[in-house]
């Protein structure tokens, strides 16, 4: 009777440990195979997120290149789009500007055209002191000055005792040079070019030495009266006449 009970119970003792153990594995499949699905899941919901933000992107791009983009839109395009067409818009604002707000000075070169005078029209240069010996109306200070207002200075000029209703027009042939020194391969004095950046000037210069700091340099702003050094950054448009220095990096 002993023997019998121990065996019976032996046997259930099994059984119990057999059920317990595939009621475990099949909680471990179970739960194994719902991670691998919440998994699964995730990443569909991933690659939808990325592909509706792909499309959102395209959309934008393409209403920003039509003119017809909405606010709701402007606002979910890609930050890259709109940084893109900030940066062209402002240069393009810019160059546009060039040629009013651009201001003489020595070296410079321009064509005056006064219509119907031929004997009056002609290229002329700024001198060192700043001024452009003109014909009949003598010598006139221009540094500093814009193409609306020397214009205008050479309009009255030419009203008093010379022409009754004179029409002028001015063009900058050549501007004048800018200067590169400092930690650069070849520094010197180079052709200016409209919207040069401190990177194009320092490329012209043969790039910087191996002791150049290239994350910055300084600029002498030709407009500027106290002719103080500022610091600028590679992206930094510069004008004619300008002096950069590219400075000595520490190590």
């Amino acid at each position: 009777m002993d023997i019998a009970y121990r065996i019976d119970t032996f046997t259930i003792g099994q059984a119990v440990i057999g059920y317990w153990r595939r009621r475990t594995a099949k909680e471990k499949a179970f739960w194994h195979g719902s991670v691998r699905a919440y998994e699964r899941r995730g990443k569909i919901v991933q690659k939808w997120d990325q592909l509706i933000m792909g499309i959102k992107a395209v959309l934008g791009l393409l209403a920003l290149l039509s003119g017809t983009m909405s606010p709701a839109l402007a606002q979910n395009a890609a930050p890259s789009a709109e940084k893109a067409a900030v940066a062209t818009a402002a240069t393009d604002l810019a160059t546009a500007g060039d040629s009013a707000a651009y201001r003489l000075g020595s070296g410079d070169k321009v064509r005056i055209t006064v219509f119907n005078e031929e004997t009056l029209s002609g290229e002329y240069e700024v001198d060192g002191s700043g001024t452009l010996a003109l014909q009949l109306i003598g010598s006139i200070k221009v540094q500093g000055k814009t193409i609306p207002e020397v214009t205008a200075i050479i309009v009255s000029k030419l009203k008093e005792g010379y022409l009754q209703n004179p029409s002028v027009a001015i063009e900058v042939l050549n501007y004048r040079p800018f200067y590169v020194l400092g930690e650069v391969k070849e520094p010197g004095k180079y052709p200016y070019v409209s919207g040069m950046t401190v990177l194009n000037a320092i490329a012209l210069a043969g790039g910087y030495t191996y002791r150049g700091k290239k994350d910055r340099a300084m600029v002498i702003r030709s407009s500027d009266p106290e002719k103080k050094e500022q610091r600028v950054a590679p992206n930094d448009i510069i004008m004619p006449g300008d002096i950069i220095r590219v400075p000595e990096r520490v190590f």
